[in-house]
């Protein structure tokens, strides 16, 4: 019986890998993947910096290839984002973590799950940083730091408000 559905198997995906369908399909995945990831990285490119009057797509530590998204059921979606900060001892790396996770859970439409990590190699303390804004219970304590809140709001503020 095994041997009779593993044939049935290699044949239904033969069939789909000479008609076209699979890659076809593989397209358009790879396509609405795309379409995610530019609608995640329009919403993050226009955060501020907390330091400068400049945005963070403006500084570089946010590009359209830092943003990575994967679909992890039905529209549902795992959105991986690697910045670089501007310098290897950026005091404020975390402070930009923070604005990343605030501005992407208000603002995107769709069901996710979100990592945000510090591009490898880019920060003297990148795991410290990576464990502290990827942990929910610190963000939540983190926004409830009337002054902390106050910066995050100034930094993810849309330029037009």
């Amino acid at each position: 019986m095994e041997i009779v559905s593993g044939l049935v198997s290699y044949t239904v995906a033969k069939v789909l890998q000479l008609s076209g369908f699979s890659e076809r399909e593989n397209a358009q995945k790879n396509k609405k993947m795309e379409e995610k990831a530019l609608e995640v990285y329009d919403v993050i490119r226009t955060i501020r910096d907390p330091e400068k009057p400049n945005t963070l797509e403006e500084l570089d530590v946010v590009s359209e290839k830092c943003v990575e998204v994967q679909e992890i059921g039905e529209e549902e979606y795992l959105i991986i984002i690697r910045f670089c900060p501007t310098v290897p001892h950026c005091s404020l790396a975390t402070l930009i973590g923070l604005c990343l996770q605030v501005k992407l859970q208000r603002c995107l439409p769709f069901k996710h799950k979100l990592e945000i990590y510090i591009s490898e190699g880019t920060h003297s303390t990148e795991e410290d940083i990576n464990k502290q804004i990827n942990d929910k219970e610190r963000v939540a304590a983190a926004m409830e730091n009337p002054n902390l809140r106050e910066i995050v709001e100034q930094c993810v503020i849309e330029p037009d408000d």
